[in-house]
């Protein structure tokens, strides 16, 4: 593949996407954003008038269908399919959770199939498909990219199992459907999964008030407003900046191709650290942010980030420079929540 591709981002509207395709478009690359809303396209387009040559917008309905990607991956170098169902307020886990997310993977792979320039897809996974909620220490363990979810599919469909569980089964069984794909059809392109922990960081994608954020960046909110002192699942994550340079880094290294990277700062947080870091850097920070039982990070376990640093290229940056910038951000739009009351 040419360093310049042309390259389809699927959730090109999102917070994930909008950061890969800013990042591609500043590689010189032309990108084809697709998108459910062509009202957030268009919003995605007009704020980077700069680009507007390299950027076109392309509208697909039905995410689990292949025939609404025929058009999308037409013409296209490679693919980056970041689109996936995210929500816990769900009433069935199969309908809306765990198939909708198996399916948009096999439409994606399936439509790309028809089309010989594609040469290679990027599939954001999630560390939802790799850790084993029952794994424990001691002994002290490392999650590697060898690791997966030991959930079958009939635990992840279950109504009787909370939309958090069905969540990680979601993401186990829609980055399966890839491999699957790739083993049992042998497709003219390759596959790069990446498996992200908790992503956090400053916005690129059409919001316009922080009643919006995204469901990471929505909790360290919660913690510099003072609403809520969250309790961290994991203790790992990753800048959002830097997750979008992986995918493009596992898009145009060759070598990259057939393999599963976890993208993870070796840094551990929570959200009591959240509530430090904004109350040391901002000079409101420590009469507002959330207050609670002192948080200790669960450092009893690893996840290793660093491997796909070494064969991406990848330098993670630091967890406080991580809140201080989305912070920042989200201030300024409060700020202007306020003014246009």
């Amino acid at each position: 593949m040419t360093s310049q591709p042309y390259v389809l981002v699927t959730g090109a509207t999102g917070f994930i996407g909008a950061h890969i395709v800013d990042d591609l478009l500043e590689r010189g690359c032309k990108v084809r954003a697709a998108t459910r809303s062509l009202k957030k396209g268009e919003l995605l387009k007009q704020a980077r008038p700069k680009y507007a040559s390299h950027l076109d917008i392309v509208q697909v309905g039905d995410f689990s269908e292949a025939a609404s990607f025929r058009q999308a991956v037409k013409d296209v170098d490679g693919v980056i399919h970041v689109a996936s169902p995210f929500s816990y307020s769900v009433k069935d886990n199969e309908k809306e959770l765990v198939r909708p997310a198996i399916e948009g993977v096999k439409a994606i792979l399936e439509a790309s199939a028809t089309n010989p320039s594609v040469k290679k897809i990027v599939i954001t996974s999630s560390f939802a498909s790799v850790m084993n909620a029952d794994r424990k220490s001691p002994p002290r363990f490392t999650y590697t990219a060898e690791d997966w979810n030991p959930l079958s599919y009939e635990e992840s469909a279950s109504k009787e199992t909370s939309a958090v569980i069905a969540y990680r089964g979601s993401k186990k069984f829609a980055e399966l459907e890839a491999w699957n794909f790739a083993k049992e059809r042998k497709p003219d392109f390759d596959i790069v999964t990446l498996c992200p922990p908790m992503t956090f960081g400053p916005i690129r994608h059409p919001v316009s008030k922080l009643a919006e954020l995204n469901e990471s960046n929505a909790y360290l909110w919660k913690v510099a407003s003072g609403k809520e002192l969250p309790v961290a699942r994991v203790p790992f994550w990753v800048d959002v900046r830097d997750l979008a340079k992986a995918h493009i880094e596992a898009l145009l290294k060759p070598l990259a191709g057939g393999k599963r990277f976890i993208i993870a700062s070796p840094e551990k947080f929570s959200y009591g650290l959240v509530g430090d870091i904004v109350s040391e850097e901002f000079e409101w920070g420590n009469g507002r942010v959330a207050k609670g039982e002192s948080q200790v990070i669960d450092d009893s376990y690893d996840l290793d980030g660093l491997t796909a640093a070494k064969e991406l290229g990848l330098t993670y940056r630091t967890f406080r420079e991580t809140v201080k910038d989305f912070i920042t951000q989200a201030i300024e739009m409060e700020r202007n929540e306020i003014w246009s009351r």
